[in-house]
């Protein structure tokens, strides 16, 4: 267990102390999908949705899940997040919706759970937006593309076909 950051030597799960990393800028991207039949994804393009606006609503939850994600995930560090952004993009060949969230900081750990959890906010506010249409959307690919900063340094995921 000497490689899981997040166990002490007698195995038990603990916060991982980052008092004495330098604090430097770091960013990751994380990626999402939302499947969908196609009469679903319309009432995105086409702005007939009943609860509203299904992108935009699902941003602004994207934004705030990066916010929360040290409420949500037991042992992640509080950070002072300075950038979040969540793009979504309605996509035919799916159909669904492709869910991109970028996260920064300048800190002592990374936002790599930031991202997902913003990504995975993102998608599951457009499940909720349009379950009374399709209940059987299915959220897929959630992933972590790329991070920056910090003692492990640049990670970039292999590119794989889409699902």
């Amino acid at each position: 267990m000497a490689d899981l950051t997040h166990f002490d030597a007698g195995g038990n799960a603990h916060m991982v102390d980052v008092s004495d990393k330098p604090v430097t800028d770091r960013s990751a991207t994380a990626e999402a999908a939302i499947k969908m039949t196609a009469q679903t994804l319309a009432h995105i393009t086409q702005g007939t949705a009943k609860k509203g606006d299904v992108l935009g609503v699902a941003r602004l939850a994207g934004i705030m899940g990066a916010k929360k994600t040290a409420d949500l995930i037991p042992l992640c560090h509080p950070l002072p997040i300075t950038k979040v952004a969540v793009d979504l993009i309605p996509d035919d060949t799916l159909p669904g919706v492709r869910i991109q969230a970028t996260v920064k900081t300048s800190g002592q750990t990374g936002v790599e759970m930031e991202a997902l959890t913003a990504a995975t906010t993102a998608a599951l506010t457009v499940y909720d937006m349009l379950k009374a249409v399709e209940k059987g959307m299915e959220i897929t690919s959630v992933r972590l593309l790329r991070k920056e900063g910090g003692k492990s340094g640049l990670f970039e995921a292999q590119t794989q076909a889409r699902s």
